[in-house]
């Protein structure tokens, strides 16, 4: 398959880069590895369709953007069950993946009617002061693989209605399930340019979006290392950035907590999408009284839970994403055995029949984590949830906070007093008391510490695709 440029599909690098099933590792297709002269073209593109874009009205642009959302629902099926292909996950996930993506797209577009500027009351006559927003220009999106389009979404939906083109690079995991969604981009009757979708991999592609002098802001999801790179090298044209990095997420269990409330809450949450994502429960700390209990609550939930091919979507997990990943989430089962850990459940790769040629982690719960160990300290993306035990709140709170990381956080409480005052206390962008629901789309999400810089959804994430203007009128 080839990029999306300029409203054609076309690539100027003769290199390809193979996109594997996760389940067997089997060839799904190949895409391109795109160089410096597929990222000149891209970058080209959305900037002269910006001087066009920034021009149209914003009723124009919400109309269509309404009707790549309708696009999308229409595709759903289609997209979805690409998606489930390249990354593991099961069909039906994948498939509400799109659809909870178009409604972002329609809560943006709605969001966009209401922004405003504003005349300050000065008093002086024969003076006016109008203040406004204008769209920052082009903007590269730069996604992982674990929720592709809807990470997409957080940022084209609010840069494309505010304004902004865009050029998206998504991960080397899970390309086609982004290059199907620019083909809803025709469907809709975008201008050529104002979206295009590059392929590759590597430090030279990257660092050559982030650091072009056509491109004015960055929107980066994925580990911390590399948005710190991005980071530095965003800083040397001081474009602006939205950086949504890595996550190692508490959960605290008071001695009122309602564990027919938060074991099935935790069990979903913590081994969603194989455990692949940042704001997923990792570590979990309970108070002794109820320890034991909730250890065996929780054992007897996850041995509930299949290992399955994701697109038979008989199966609650499928594979991780390949063997850099599993690898990581391996290491820190080992490691907490090493240290004196118990292993609940799990801990190991399932093999044989369907599950030889993939990464099938099982479900693992590690009881008895202490602070050393890297299930507590460094992000698992896998699904691995570390268990700990604590006799006071004081106690709870200084080790949930004892991270560099501070993107969600979870309280159990049936005092919502109590529950609230230690979510005040947790470092956290987002955080949940009793339950966990999916985080709303008319809310801001993003990070504290380590895990980012900005927030992407509700109004704040359009206006992170806006500039401040002051303009000063005398008559």
């Amino acid at each position: 398959m080839k990029n999306y440029i300029n409203g054609e599909w076309t690539a100027f690098s003769q290199e390809e880069m193979h996109v594997l099933n996760p389940v067997d590792g089997s060839l799904l297709n190949s895409v391109c590895r795109s160089g410096l002269e597929d990222v000149e073209a891209a970058v080209n593109a959305a900037a002269i369709a910006f001087e066009t874009w920034k021009k149209t009205p914003i009723q124009e642009r919400v109309q269509l953007q309404k009707k790549l959302a309708a696009s999308m629902r229409k595709q759903s099926a289609s997209i979805g069950r690409q998606l489930s292909l390249e990354l593991g996950r099961p069909l039906t996930a994948c498939i509400h993946e799109i659809n909870r993506s178009a409604e972002l797209l329609e809560y943006y577009a709605e969001e966009a009617l209401r922004m405003k500027g504003y005349f300050p009351l000065t008093n002086v006559e024969g003076e006016k002061v109008l203040v406004t927003r204008e769209p920052l220009g082009v903007v590269v999106s730069i996604t992982p693989f674990n929720y592709p389009i809807t990470l997409l979404t957080f940022k084209m939906g609010a840069a494309l209605v505010m304004g902004c083109t865009m050029v998206s690079k998504p991960s080397e995991d899970t390309p086609l399930s982004t290059l199907a969604l620019a083909a809803c981009f025709e469907e809709a009757g975008y201008p050529a340019g104002v979206f295009n979708v590059i392929t590759g991999y590597g430090k030279e592609i990257g660092d050559a979006l982030v650091s072009h002098p056509k491109v004015t802001k960055i929107a980066f999801t994925g580990g911390t290392s590399t948005g710190a790179h991005i980071a530095g090298v965003a800083a040397r044209t001081h474009k602006r950035i939205t950086l949504e990095l890595g996550g190692q997420s508490p959960a605290i269990l008071c001695e009122d907590a309602d564990l027919d409330m938060a074991v099935p809450a935790i069990v979903k949450h913590g081994f969603a999408n194989t455990g692949q994502f940042c704001y997923r429960v990792n570590r979990v700390y309970v108070h002794e009284s109820l320890y034991e209990q909730f250890c065996q609550k929780m054992k007897e939930a996850t041995e509930k839970l299949t290992l399955g091919a994701g697109i038979e979507d008989n199966c609650d997990l499928g594979p991780m994403v390949n063997e850099k990943i599993f690898a990581n989430a391996f290491q820190q089962i080992e490691d907490a055995q090493s240290k004196g850990a118990r292993i609940l459940t799990g801990g190991k790769r399932r093999t044989g029949g369907i599950y030889e040629k993939g990464f099938f982690l099982e479900p693992t719960l590690i009881a008895e984590a202490s602070p050393e160990m890297k299930i507590m300290r460094e992000e698992t993306f896998g699904p691995v949830i570390g268990i700990a035990s604590f006799t006071n709140e004081a106690a709870a709170i200084q080790e949930a906070n004892a991270s560099p990381y501070g993107l969600a956080a979870y309280v159990f409480s049936h005092n919502i007093g109590r529950g609230l005052r230690i979510a005040e206390q947790l470092q956290a962008g987002s955080v949940w008391v009793n339950n966990i629901q999916r985080s709303y789309h008319s809310v801001p999400f993003g990070g504290m510490k380590q895990s980012g810089i900005g927030r992407e959804k509700g109004i704040h994430g359009l206006e992170a695709y806006t500039e401040l203007k002051t303009i000063y009128l005398n008559y």
